[in-house]
């Protein structure tokens, strides 16, 4: 049988080992945390005005263009300071670095859905023709954004299979 010293001495390892289980994961999520708030400052894209990202996103949603050829024909050459051009660069900009951001788990899926839903995959599906000629005639490829679309038509499967 166990005497009171021995099982003073099993809570006290106890709450040890609890206390460094917490502290590790306590020193991840700080490093996580720092890491985000380093991207955030790195990419001005993220902080810029909610009137310039929804400025930008209304713009985007009203080009019409069949394909890439047809964008540079009707809104002129990419990579131009034409107000089509930067808004283009605005939503991509802002969405390559979500992505990159969720990519490195440092963005939570369910946070990025919440709060931009299925419009970012409407955005994608309207802007893929315009990035799939940007890839081919100068070597563009945005990897986080695509890698985001895929992670958020994923979530909007998961949501429709909850639903149904």
């Amino acid at each position: 049988m166990l005497d009171i010293p021995s099982i003073s001495n099993i809570v006290a390892a106890v709450g040890v080992l609890v206390g460094v289980t917490l502290t590790v994961q306590e020193l991840r999520n700080l490093h996580k945390q720092r890491q985000t708030d380093l991207l955030v400052r790195l990419a001005p894209w993220l902080n810029i005005s909610s009137s310039e990202l929804q400025e930008a996103y209304v713009k985007v949603l009203n080009l019409e263009f069949k394909d890439y050829d047809d964008f540079v024909k009707k809104y002129g050459p990419p990579l131009v300071e034409k107000p089509e051009q930067m808004a283009i660069m605005t939503i991509g900009n802002y969405f390559e670095a979500i992505g990159a951001l969720l990519g490195r788990k440092l963005l939570d899926i369910d946070l990025v859905w919440d709060y931009w839903g299925g419009t970012f995959i409407m955005l994608w599906e309207k802007l893929k023709p315009y990035a799939e000629g940007l890839e081919k005639e100068y070597s563009q490829r945005g990897d986080n954004a695509e890698y985001l679309y895929g992670e958020m038509k994923k979530r909007e499967q998961q949501l429709a299979f909850k639903k149904a």
